[in-house]
């Protein structure tokens, strides 16, 4: 006779999610390491509950903000290789839609993260209650539906014994390499309380084995013989790379074939910066060097990359005379893009493969190619070296130098995290990542307010490591309030928090198509009603100290080379507060080397919009489509 255990379904899935593990490379971890959650009356006698009755075998994190909690959750999981992650339980309602955003974030970026979210009365007993958005056509509706979209996998368990297959294949799904992401269980409050005879095998033990599966031999030797044919390859290296931790893979092929390596925003420090075939970030925030081999390869080579806009430059960047794509991908969906060859594998199981078959032919690149590609990145350290160089160190800092400062002083034990704004532009160009995964840039979604619980979420999975945010003014205003959770766990990030007066890369966005940085300063309105007056009295440093952040002000350079190595060395959460230049003059940076997409009116009677329209169509001219 089967043995059994009476427990609520709330208490039985919080047992169930204790006894799941992963296993890559012979390591074993959990795989749901902690739960975050704001109580409410969709969740507080369920979940809640539960995680009080069982809170030795699962952790508990208290947060601000719903969507801040997946953000955290989401950094946690990425700086743990996608092998483990949290969970994030609300209550029905405004706490429940709140998750989509993050929901959305993580399945983009195809990072794993549990959401477990209250929902109505699965038995209908309270209808409608507090919160419940009534859909006249359809009784089964709530506001978790919202989540469908953005979820990978969701199931509304409405009764005891569901628990049990949904809770099975959300597990499938969050340790699947190709079909991570946002796994959603709504989950009704009247079942999270019901109780319900499980059986024992539920709660026991289970390791989901994260697989590494080979290249085909067809598509292996098809993908050495494009490789071989090839004059100009170029390697672009995405999250992939990152994700199978297949650093190591990508430098041994790369080393061996000497092959250039182009990173996208997913995947920067794949190689360290000085490596010598790394030639930089590839596409719209790129480097000259790299975007002029793009141009130029005949045969482009994809590991672990989605190919977004921002990475072939809306189509514009890879075109050079019968260029053709080979995509290493785990997932088919991405291998086929771009019409490519695809090679569908694991990274570092397709790129040992794709070495070794490679090495058997002695295949190497030209030296005149090497030669080219290195001078040409020599070149491009010069313009970073210039665009970092402050020789008035008694000024205030472009954004260019405060990176420069920050760079100066960290080594590779340090993470960078940042997500929106004009930041990424200048990270992906001028950043010297120094480790794996040392630049965590979040651009698939690019979601302001990610950074400050991001940074959380990496320090709580790897505590040893100085974790740094960098948070524009725009970005702060949207989501500073997981900086208490910082204080309260005592979790030490350091933030670098940049003042320039509004939303800098919009700003810069709008006044190229015609948009004059229309509603992108932060400045009083002027007698003609726009934004266009003084800047707003604003002292985000003084609300940073509020939340019980230490705060160290920077006006210059000099005052910014200090308190950046006091913040380093500090062990509480730590800001450092510098105000740049306005908005409008806030980078310095080399520019654009490649085009980015964005329509720009075709009428107009603005002269900024009809000039802006005229280099639109030029640049539209220049597509092309890879069949």
């Amino acid at each position: 006779m089967t043995s059994t255990t009476r427990l609520t379904v709330a208490q039985a899935l919080v047992r169930f999610l204790a006894a799941q593990y992963t296993e890559r490379d012979g390591v074993r971890q959990r795989l749901i390491g902690a739960t975050w959650g704001i109580f409410g009356h969709g969740n507080v006698a369920g979940l809640g509950q539960a995680l009080i009755e069982y809170g030795d075998d699962m952790p508990y994190h208290q947060g601000r903000n719903e969507q801040s909690m997946v953000h955290a959750a989401i950094g946690y999981a990425r700086q743990s290789n996608r092998l483990s992650t949290h969970a994030v339980t609300t209550s029905i309602g405004p706490g429940a839609t709140n998750l989509v955003t993050g929901a959305a974030l993580a399945t983009i970026n195809h990072l794993p993260v549990l959401l477990l979210p209250g929902d109505t009365f699965a038995t209908r007993v309270a209808d409608p209650v507090l919160q419940q958005l009534e859909v006249p056509y359809a009784g089964d509706i709530s506001v978790n539906d919202s989540l469908r979209p953005v979820s990978r996998y969701f199931d509304r368990v409405t009764r005891p014994e569901a628990l049990i297959p949904a809770a099975l294949q959300a597990m499938r799904v969050l340790s699947d390499p190709v079909e991570t992401g946002a796994v959603t269980l709504a989950l009704p409050q009247d079942v999270q309380a019901e109780a319900y005879d499980w059986p024992e095998e539920f709660f026991a033990e289970r390791t989901w084995v994260v697989r590494r599966p080979g290249a085909d031999p067809t598509e292996l030797a098809e993908a050495v013989t494009a490789i071989r044919s090839a004059r100009r390859p170029l390697i672009i290296a995405g999250g992939g790379v990152h994700h199978s931790r297949a650093e190591e893979a990508l430098a041994e092929f790369a080393e061996t074939t000497g092959i250039p390596v182009a990173s996208t925003q997913a995947g920067k420090g794949s190689l360290r910066w000085d490596h010598p075939q790394d030639v930089g970030g590839v596409g719209h925030t790129g480097t000259a060097t790299a975007n002029e081999l793009a141009r130029q390869a005949d045969l482009v080579i994809g590991v672990g990359t989605r190919y977004t806009d921002f990475t072939t430059a809306s189509h514009t960047l890879f075109s050079g005379d019968g260029v053709r794509f080979l995509n290493l991908n785990i997932a088919p969906f991405d291998g086929h893009k771009l019409a490519g060859q695809p090679l569908v594998a694991d990274a570092s199981s397709g790129l040992a493969e794709l070495t070794a078959a490679l090495r058997m032919h002695d295949h190497r690149v030209t030296e005149s190619y090497l030669d080219e590609y290195r001078l040409d990145k020599d070149r491009w350290e010069y313009r970073v070296d210039a665009a970092y160089e402050a020789d008035e160190p008694d000024v205030r800092p472009t954004q260019p130098q405060v990176l420069g400062a920050l760079d100066a002083l960290v080594d590779e034990s340090d993470v960078i995290i940042n997500a929106a704004g004009s930041l990424p532009g200048d990270l992906h160009k001028l950043w010297r990542a120094r480790s794996r995964d040392q630049y965590h840039l979040e651009y698939g979604y690019s979601c302001m307010g990610y950074e400050i619980p991001a940074a959380i979420g990496v320090k709580m999975a790897d505590p040893e490591r100085n974790v740094w945010a960098l948070v524009g003014d725009g970005t702060y205003l949207m989501m500073p309030t997981e900086i208490v959770t910082a204080v309260q766990e005592g979790v030490a990030i350091k933030m670098l928090l940049i003042q320039n007066h509004g939303y800098a890369s919009i700003g810069g966005l709008s006044e190229s198509v015609g948009g004059e940085r229309f509603g992108t300063a932060y400045r009083y309105r002027s007698e003609d009603g726009t934004y266009t007056g003084a800047p707003l009295p604003v002292d985000l440093a003084a609300n940073a100290a509020s939340l019980g952040m230490r705060v160290l002000r920077a006006k210059t350079v000099s005052d910014l080379r200090e308190a950046l190595a006091q913040a380093r060395a500090a062990d509480t959460p730590t800001c450092v507060y510098v105000e740049t230049e306005t908005a409008d003059t806030v980078s310095g940076a080399p520019p654009a080397q490649a085009w980015w997409d964005v329509p720009v009116a075709e009428t107009a009677t603005r002269p900024s919009a009809v000039k802006a329209r005229e280099l639109y169509d030029r640049h539209v001219s220049t597509r092309r489509r890879h069949l």
